[in-house]
C-alpha cells in the first residue's frame, strides 16, 4: 500500500492560482506566474492520489482534480499509458501544462493559409519538472504523447475553464474539425480541505 498523498500541496497550489487570478487579468502574466506555481507543484512527486494516478489500457484519462467555483480555471492530471497519445486538437483557453511523472512529447501544428492544419515544429520533449504554456495567442494547437513506450507518464494541466465542459475540435491533416467535450474519467474529487492529518 503507497503512502498517504501529500495533499496540502495541491491545495496551496489551488489557493496560490486563485489568488493570482484575483490580482491579474492580463494572460502572458497569468501565465509566466501560473507557470510557476505549476512548476513548483511538479518539482514533487508525493501528492497526487493513486486514484487520479491510474492509467486505462486503451487511452489516456483526465482526471478533474479541482474545478474553481466560478470556472475561472481547472486543474487536472493526464495519465498516460505506454506509447499513448492524443489526437490533434486544440483548447480554446490559455493552458498550462506540467510533467509530474515520466516524460511526453508536444508538437505544435498551426493552420496554413489553406486552412489545413501543419505541424509547426518539431516535438518538444517534456521532462519531469517541465511546464509548457498553451492559449490561442501564442499556439492553441498541439498532439501530445507519453515519450515512453514501456512506462506510464503523468502531468498536471491548468486551464482557464472547466475544461471537460468547454467545446473544442480534433483536426484531420485536411484541417478537419472534429467537436468534442472532453468531460472527465472521475466521478469524484479529492478531498483538498481535511487539515486533521499530519499528511494533509
Amino acid at each position: 500500500m503507497s503512502a498517504p498523498a501529500n495533499t496540502a500541496r495541491l491545495r496551496d497550489f489551488v489557493t496560490g492560482f486563485s489568488s493570482l487570478l484575483a490580482r491579474v487579468t492580463d494572460e502572458r502574466l497569468i501565465l509566466e506566474e501560473g507557470g510557476a506555481l505549476l512548476e513548483r507543484l511538479v518539482a514533487h512527486d508525493d501528492w497526487l492520489p493513486d486514484a487520479y494516478a491510474a492509467p486505462d489500457p486503451t487511452r489516456y484519462r483526465q482526471y478533474l482534480l479541482h474545478c474553481d467555483s466560478r470556472e475561472r480555471f481547472s486543474v487536472v492530471s493526464f495519465v498516460w499509458g505506454p506509447g499513448q497519445a492524443t489526437p490533434i486538437h486544440d483548447h480554446r483557453v490559455w493552458g498550462l501544462v506540467g510533467v509530474l511523472r515520466g516524460a511526453e512529447t508536444s508538437e505544435p501544428f498551426a493552420h496554413d493559409a489553406g486552412g489545413a492544419v501543419r505541424s509547426a515544429g518539431p516535438p518538444e520533449l517534456l521532462s519531469a519538472g517541465k511546464v509548457e504554456a498553451v492559449s490561442p495567442s501564442i499556439g492553441d494547437i498541439h498532439r501530445v504523447a507519453n515519450a515512453h513506450a514501456d512506462a506510464v507518464s503523468i502531468s498536471i494541466h491548468v486551464y482557464g475553464a472547466n475544461i471537460g465542459a468547454v467545446e473544442r475540435a480534433t483536426y484531420g491533416v485536411d484541417g478537419t474539425a472534429k467537436r468534442f467535450v472532453s468531460g472527465y474519467a472521475n466521478a469524484t474529487l479529492p478531498n483538498l480541505w481535511d487539515r486533521s492529518g499530519a499528511t494533509q
